[in-house]
């Protein structure tokens, strides 16, 4: 292993601490580790890690310190030990949590003399390295290029802007589609088997459907563009047609004895629209709703 790229301390070894880690070292990067268990360092350290045996000196190793933790406290409850140590170094936090709590974060950082970049790491631990491989930033853009090369062996770099902010509401936002596409998956497959449709059955029907929800988006004429001039013409799917197949999915799964929260969200979504008048608009005229629950 060549040892002329920066080091890098990663500090988190989950799936996701453990990914990184690896990536970077087969990139030929010196990389010093910590976790609390201990043991979850086996395997990199195996793989040509340095274990240090505290945050203090995992910080020490590197001017470029990863953490991939379990969300933002976690961060105070790791470094605060090593808070006299942080000045001049760069703090990649690569964890979960809030907007808020990122920019009180950076503000931390701060009064320690540490630069901040937040981060939002947008693959599984398996692809972390691959050409799908990508990762929303923001903060100082100068942080970002100045470790460039260190972070895009994680994935491409998407920079977002300075506002810390900005990458965590990205990844929430993700997030939101993704887990709320995982519960209806579940949410369909339990109606469907309350009539003893196997999951086995069901579930290769509905990843079909998935799949046709961007060409949906794309025969909308540029829906993005139309939500932000206010627009939402009825031409095609409407909330009155949409409206009355949540209404009849909620009708279904009350039958069916199955939790009925996600459908009358979603019923309620609907019905917002069309109490304010705009059944004859887009289904995407129920954003107004959701930005004004009021």
């Amino acid at each position: 292993m060549t040892h002329h790229l920066a080091p890098v301390t990663v500090i988190g070894l989950g799936p996701m601490g453990q990914a990184m880690a690896r990536t970077l070292l087969a990139a030929g990067h010196p990389v010093t580790v910590w976790n609390r268990t201990s043991a979850r360092a086996d395997g990199v350290v195996a793989d040509g890690a340095v274990l240090a045996p505290t945050a203090l000196e995992a910080v020490l190793a590197s001017d470029l310190v990863v953490l991939s933790l379990t969300d933002y406290q976690a961060m105070y409850d790791v470094l605060d030990g090593a808070a006299a140590a942080l000045a001049g170094r760069t703090i990649v936090n690569l964890s979960s949590d809030t907007p808020a709590r990122t920019r009180e974060a950076a503000a931390w950082a701060a009064s320690h003399g540490a630069g901040f970049l937040t981060g939002g790491v947008m693959t599984p631990a398996p692809m972390v390295g691959t050409e799908e491989a990508f990762v929303y930033y923001s903060g100082p853009e100068e942080l970002l290029e100045r470790h460039h090369d260190a972070l895009a062996r994680i994935g491409r770099p998407r920079y977002l802007g300075a506002d810390p902010g900005l990458a965590q509401l990205m990844y929430q936002a993700q997030l939101d589609v993704f887990l709320t596409s995982l519960s209806a998956l579940m949410h369909a497959t339990a109606l469907v088997g309350s009539a003893g449709v196997p999951a086995r059955d069901f579930l290769p029907e509905a990843h079909a459907l998935l799949g046709s929800i961007p060409a949906m988006l794309e025969a909308a004429e540029s829906p993005g563009e139309q939500i932000d001039a206010g627009r939402h013409p009825g031409h095609l799917s409407t909330a009155t047609m949409m409206g009355a197949t949540a209404d009849h999915v909620v009708a279904a799964s009350e039958a069916a004895g199955i939790d009925l929260a996600l459908p009358r969200a979603v019923q309620a979504h609907y019905r917002k629209a069309i109490d304010a008048g705009h059944g004859g608009d887009n289904w995407t005229r129920i954003i107004d709703g959701i930005r004004d629950p009021r």
